[in-house]
């Protein structure tokens, strides 16, 4: 990592008032969970299904059965723990520089980390509800039920609130966010390829004069970038001060 880059990145943190971190899977690489789009990732690997046929509204309705059995096996991991840059972005908000977190990820490392101000673009695997009665459950909730869970209230199939393919995202959300990274005065992208819409669109929405890319591989917006970082997140994260 050039000393330059984390030195400007440093002065920058320390001049912020108005930070947001928007965000994706590579944020959680470190913490073990896959991301979606690396050579170990979900769309490199093997299933009678693409995962973006499984992890659809379509396939949800017409084979719940197979839906859990590929979310359980692909999509929850319980027993990840927050990385340095979780620790370091809660610390940041704490210490009253940065003001959101924008987060395409939905396993809730972020607020595990102690952050309070989140955004879950995508939905969090740790909010479940019924379909039926609306009754609410919590991912231990999930974890324990074999098969497809049903609410034990109405016996409804009990769904992740999990943005999956063809849903929406929920527009407070969105608005929210768009808000927060409409007032930034720094701006930090990572582990994140930039590749999903509309929530990579978000970005265009940023006003300020100072946008950081950190990202192991090349995105769309590279040019853009005022400072760009080619590091693993957690590792740079690690060696930036709050204070």
């Amino acid at each position: 990592m050039e000393e330059a880059k984390l030195e400007q990145f440093q002065q920058w943190v320390d001049e912020s008032r108005r930070i947001v971190f928007f965000g994706g899977a590579g944020v959680s690489t470190e913490s073990g969970i896959p991301d979606f789009r690396s050579v170990d990732g979900l769309y490199n690997q093997q299933y009678a299904y693409p995962p973006e046929t499984i992890l659809s509204h379509t396939f949800f309705e017409r084979d719940p059965e197979e839906f859990y059995r590929f979310y359980h096996n692909k999509m929850l991991f319980p027993a990840a723990k927050p990385n340095a840059a979780h620790r370091k972005l809660a610390e940041l908000e704490q210490a009253g520089k940065l003001t959101a977190v924008v987060t395409q990820n939905i396993d809730g490392l972020h607020q595990a980390a102690g952050s309070v101000n989140v955004y879950e673009l995508h939905g969090s695997v740790h909010r479940n509800h019924c379909m039926k009665c609306h009754q609410f459950y919590d991912l231990d909730f999930v974890m324990g039920q074999e098969g497809v869970p049903r609410c034990p209230v109405c016996g409804g199939i009990v769904k992740p609130d999990v943005v999956l393919y063809e849903e929406a995202l929920d527009q407070n959300t969105m608005m929210g966010a768009l808000r927060a990274i409409q007032q930034a005065d720094l701006l930090i992208i990572g582990g994140t390829s930039l590749a999903v819409y509309p929530a990579a669109g978000l970005i265009q929405y940023y006003e300020g004069r100072r946008l950081v890319l950190i990202n192991k591989s090349p995105t769309p917006y590279d040019s853009q970038a005022d400072l760009l970082i080619a590091a693993p997140i957690g590792e740079f994260f690690s060696r930036v001060q709050v204070r």
